[in-house]
């Protein structure tokens, strides 16, 4: 259980700190960019959140070479420390006013600690739940990996939420601002005391005491996994534009575009957020017994038809439209990830499913997932449609139902 709770919780502490960012987006990008109109502001304060995802490839190589080569624990713990560091320094930062083109400087800097950071996090959370499992039960306890995940996107919901409502909007963007961010070292200290001490996955072990570890995880995962982990680049499409675009993106789309209240925005989203988290584990423990395939086509079938109408359920359907379709997103997007994590690790072998799985995952968060909200909003000002965006979820479902159709179901596979 505490190898759960261990691998669980460095994941929520990351991805809080991660998107504590993109929900502040708009009171950064009037701290930071002052000289722009508002959207703009946004379009910038986004940028910066993409420029995060350009470290992922170097943390994906980094992470993953440490990982496979010297375990996974020592790969997880110091994720958890860069990204601690990085997110307490964000909330210290002197805004423009105060230093002028040095505060967007800076910003930049800390984003891209953040990025090489949560770069070998998600993949390596995914094979730590996945290679603690018991037979049969890796659906459900890789779900946790995603059970975390959307934990910490709602924690930072709603951080940022009960911030907005505590503080007045002139104490937010004077200092209170700060406070979501600052909290972040006090997650990381927790992080770190519960991975410290915890043992290696028996996977892991059983490796290295065969002296079956790679000595060049990344040249001979290049060399022989190449298939799979294009398989996993076009299987992460979908899901890190859900992610990025449904969670990160819509509070945003909600309020600029759709001239939905702001608590209303912030509500519904934590509405979703909540039925996410409940439903993931559930889907993960079902994969188990049904297979992975029969739910990630589902899901990604139901990207493909439904990301339209949901959209203009959320723009014309009034405040009830609204809750309405974030809870369906909510539970088509835990569907795809409750058996997403192990379907994915399945994938790869266990020498080098660390850094296999993270070249796959984080080049496409890095092409698709980062960028959502940025080519989100640009589409919006270029074309002049709040209902334009829908098409990224759309085509990124249309590229995923096609690999998923194309691989083997591997739930009742031994983990090799």
């Amino acid at each position: 259980m505490r190898a759960v709770v261990a691998g669980s919780f460095g994941n929520i502490m990351e991805n809080y700190d991660n998107l504590v960012y993109a929900y502040t987006a708009a009171t950064l990008g009037r701290l930071f960019f002052p000289e722009s109109d508002g959207l703009v502001g946004t379009l910038y304060t986004f940028a910066v959140f993409a420029v995060g995802f350009l470290m992922r490839p170097l943390g994906a190589i980094t992470f993953g070479h440490v990982g496979d080569k010297f375990g996974r624990r020592i790969a997880l713990v110091v994720s958890v420390l860069l990204m601690g560091a990085a997110t307490t320094l964000i909330g210290l930062l002197p805004t423009y006013e105060s230093i002028g083109v040095l505060a967007p400087v800076l910003l930049v800097v800390l984003r891209m600690v953040q990025g090489f950071s949560v770069a070998g996090e998600w993949a390596g959370s995914a094979a730590f739940l996945v290679e603690y499992a018991p037979a049969g039960r890796r659906g459900f306890f890789g779900s946790f990996n995603q059970v975390s995940t959307a934990a910490g996107f709602l924690l930072a919901s709603g951080v940022v939420a009960l911030n907005a409502t505590i503080f007045t909007e002139q104490q937010v963007n004077e200092w209170a601002w700060r406070i979501p961010f600052l909290l972040s070292a006090l997650t990381a200290v927790a992080a770190l005391w519960l991975r410290y001490g915890l043992a290696e996955t028996p996977a892991f072990t059983e490796e290295k005491a065969k002296g079956a570890t790679a000595k060049s995880p990344l040249r001979e995962g290049l060399s022989t996994q190449l298939p799979s982990i294009a398989r996993g680049f076009g299987f992460t499409m979908l899901w890190t534009v859900a992610y990025f675009f449904f969670l990160t993106y819509l509070p945003t789309w909600l309020t600029d575009v759709a001239g939905v209240d702001a608590g209303v925005a912030r509500t519904s989203n934590l509405v979703g957020l909540v039925t996410l988290t409940v439903c993931i584990a559930a889907f993960g423990a079902l994969s188990d017994r049904i297979g992975r395939k029969p739910l990630l086509l589902t899901a990604a079938t139901g990207f493909l038809l439904l990301s339209w109408p949901v959209m203009a359920l959320l723009q014309n359907g009034g405040a009830l439209g609204v809750y309405a379709g974030q809870i369906v997103i909510a539970v088509i997007l835990a569907m795809f990830s409750g058996p997403g994590p192990a379907a994915l690790s399945e994938l790869f072998p266990t020498k080098l499913r660390y850094s296999t799985m993270s070249i796959g995952y984080n080049f496409a968060v890095m092409a698709f997932g980062g960028t959502a909200p940025f080519v989100a909003t640009g589409v919006v000002q270029l074309t002049g449609s709040g209902m334009s965006p829908a098409l990224l979820p759309i085509v990124s479902a249309a590229v995923t139902l096609a690999v998923v159709l194309g691989m083997k179901e591997s739930a009742h596979r031994s983990l090799h």
